[in-house]
């Protein structure tokens, strides 16, 4: 099961395995954050695009009995992906497609789509851009691959009418993020922005539309802190990482 310099993590609030390797780029508090936060369907097709080893996609099969599709370009990830999810028991719900977002029509229906979740690369494929020496990751934080405006086209073109988006990036691209959410028909309906503690400036965002939606009815949600001045998990994150 496991290859050489791989781990199992686990997820204690969700019951949940997952392969992980230092070589390749390991989920994040970003993956909890993002699948604990958008309206769930309870039936129909979610899809995880930009899916990594896996991790959004299976902490959300906790939540819903629906068919979950994770999209992911690079074939040693989508490997893992694949290997966590025997080890979860949960191949009759979860399906990864090792290949690129702009093959995903490939596999599944536009128009399709309850649910579309994305835990993007986060940074602009600059030029001036240090990026790091593993590909792995650096695929993983730059806009390398795809970009912003391809992952809200495509996530459009799969979301059914009242479909649901849901994104976590940073808080310096938010004002891109609306502009390219409603060029592409998805209407910004709520926002939380993530701070690391109390003082300092928010460094997650995380924002969910929904497609055709209505203009109005845009809400902020409160500001969620991730540690006390003594570096602990305050109540709410550790909830989404061990459980109550």
């Amino acid at each position: 099961m496991l290859q050489p310099n791989e781990r199992i993590d686990q997820l204690y609030a969700d019951d949940i395995q997952i392969i992980q390797s230092r070589d390749v780029f390991s989920f994040s508090l970003d993956a909890v954050l993002l699948a604990n936060f958008p309206t769930i369907p309870k039936r129909g097709l979610i899809v995880d695009l930009c899916a990594g080893n896996g991790a959004v996609g299976l902490f959300l099969s906790r939540r819903t009995k629906a068919h979950i599709i994770q999209i992911e370009l690079q074939a040693r990830l989508a490997d893992m992906a694949q290997r966590s999810i025997a080890l979860n028991h949960l191949e009759d719900q979860i399906t990864v497609y090792p290949i690129d977002l702009k093959q995903m029509f490939t596999k599944i229906k536009p128009d399709s789509v309850d649910l579309l979740v994305c835990n993007p690369p986060y940074f602009k494929n600059l030029p001036t851009a240090v990026k790091n020496p593993n590909p792995y990751l650096a695929i993983a934080r730059h806009e390398i691959t795809t970009d912003l405006e391809e992952v809200v086209m495509m996530a459009s073109k799969a979301l059914k009418m009242n479909g649901r988006f849901a994104l976590v990036h940073r808080p310096d691209r938010f004002l891109d993020i609306l502009d390219c959410m409603r060029r592409h028909r998805i209407a910004p309906k709520r926002v939380r922005f993530v701070y690391p503690k109390a003082g300092k400036e928010a460094n997650i965002l995380l924002i969910e539309g929904i497609k055709d939606g209505k203009a109005d009815g845009f809400k902020i949600d409160p500001p969620l802190l991730t540690y006390d001045e003594n570096g602990q998990y305050l109540t709410e994150v550790r909830g989404m990482l061990y459980g109550s």
